[in-house]
């Protein structure tokens, strides 16, 4: 299932065709949902393009300095706020250095992670830091009202959609238009649903009309959109050979508006999990917090300003088996769905066509046949890899997926995530408010991070 061949595509689709998929306008289209193999590869060869090459990942860079920049500004007005209200640490104007907040790092990652997917697809920014920064502060950020509203109502479109997905995908015809509630429940998702291609058709003809007004030559922005409007046009540098010459065409906007929902769907949620969890046990774990610090310390030494590099994001080994071990001992995932259209063989049994395959994500990376003390949070398990991890299965840990639906974003969710530990580990002293509180979280086919209550303030070296 994880073998990642052309050649062989027993393992291709997730799901057979779905009537509610279709009517949701997911069936067929996109690469999250879509059951048709041609249209499948045709969609993954574009959105690869468009986000695994070497500019893309220099955009993302770029706009996470930015970005932490803003969400820092945010929580030092909002420690100045707090500490001006109860005469506590004096005035942050003459002491920067001198204040303390507590703040739930789940909001602030979400929706670090929405702005930050936002721009990177589209080329537009959206303000969801700042929409939940004046929700909880007295004096509100200078940008207009209207745009943070509506990147506000714009994100929350984003929300009620993904979970919109499985009323679609699981409930039958009859109850979605027939049940009581349920029914009503479906027309709101529609309607939202409605709300937001309309929106994101709207993102595409402005940024089609942008390109067809500039000179050839010129050279273009670096976000998804953008590549995908061009994507088998002259203005396409990389002319990439298709699966099939008969779709040898550029894309629709139908086919990526779908694309660009499909980076919102799986973009955003995840990498805030998997930081909200990795800061969690980070925080318990204070060898594996001194050891990360060194890390980052020796890589970008303190009280220099830091612009991160791609380069320098790829030497932080110890941070990359934090994360590895993150995903192995909480996977946001909680299982990999694969279907066959054909008689396979599995494990030495033989399963009929149509058979819907459920891997337990959990079940792998903690099983004692891979794992010591699996239970134990022990990022060294991955770091300067002694012998037996080499000898280790290498489906033990399943950390994007794989075969030929391995996550097309790893390597952009590996920088932020390297990124965001520099930043905020590196900038900022970080403890849980209560030790002694459980993680709390949700869990369905994924597992969600709820609350997560820190306490954060500028480290002093």
């Amino acid at each position: 299932m994880l073998i990642s061949s052309y050649k062989d595509t027993t393992f291709l689709g997730r799901f057979p065709y779905s009537e509610g998929l279709d009517e949701f306008g997911m069936a067929g289209k996109g690469i999250i949902a879509n059951h048709d193999p041609e249209s499948w590869k045709f969609n993954r060869q574009f959105f690869n393009q468009a986000i695994l090459s070497s500019s893309f990942n220099d955009e993302a860079i770029k706009w996470v300095n930015k970005l932490f920049k803003e969400l820092e500004g945010y929580w030092k007005l909002l420690a100045n706020s707090t500490s001006h209200n109860n005469n506590l640490q004096g005035n942050l104007k003459d002491n920067e250095n001198n204040w303390s907040l507590e703040i739930d790092l789940s909001t602030w990652a979400h929706g670090f992670m929405c702005d930050m997917i936002i721009v990177l697809t589209t080329g537009d920014r959206s303000y969801s830091m700042a929409a939940y920064y004046n929700k909880i502060s007295p004096v509100k950020v200078t940008r207009s009202d209207t745009l943070i509203e509506d990147s506000e109502k714009f994100i929350e479109g984003i929300n009620t959609h993904v979970l919109g997905v499985t009323y679609f995908m699981f409930l039958s015809p009859f109850l979605r238009h027939h049940m009581p509630f349920i029914k009503d429940r479906i027309k709101s998702i529609a309607k939202n649903r409605d709300y937001l291609f309309e929106r994101i058709d709207t993102i595409i003809k402005r940024r089609r009309k942008e390109i067809e007004e500039t000179p050839i030559g010129t050279e273009l922005r670096h976000d998804m959109l953008t590549s995908l409007i061009i994507a088998n046009t002259e203005r396409d540098v990389n002319n990439v050979k298709t699966f099939r010459d008969d779709l040898l065409r550029p894309m629709t906007d139908a086919e990526i508006r779908i694309n660009l929902l499909d980076a919102f769907l799986g973009g955003i949620d995840t990498t805030t999990n998997v930081f909200c969890f990795l800061t969690y046990y980070v925080c318990h774990s204070p060898q594996v917090k001194q050891k990360m610090l060194a890390e980052i310390d020796s890589i970008f030494p303190p009280n220099v300003s830091l612009d991160l590099k791609h380069n320098d994001l790829l030497k932080l080994e110890y941070c990359e088996a934090i994360i590895n071990e993150t995903v192995r001992i909480m996977p946001v995932v909680n299982e990999f769905v694969r279907y066959s259209d054909r008689p396979c063989e599995i494990a030495g049994y033989q399963w009929d066509a149509g058979t819907i395959f459920h891997v337990n994500l959990n079940g792998i990376h903690s099983h004692k046949d891979y794992w010591s003390d699996p239970e134990i949070f022990d990022p060294d398990r991955f770091y300067k890899k002694d012998d037996s991890i080499k000898e280790m299965h290498k489906f033990a840990l399943v950390l994007f997926g794989g075969g030929l639906r391995i996550c097309p974003g790893r390597k952009l969710a590996m920088i932020e995530l390297l990124s965001l530990m520099v930043l905020i580990f590196g900038n900022f002293d970080v403890e849980l408010i209560d030790m002694k509180a459980p993680l709390k979280t949700k869990s369905g086919v994924a597992t969600m991070c709820e609350e997560l209550p820190i306490r954060v303030n500028p480290r002093i070296y």
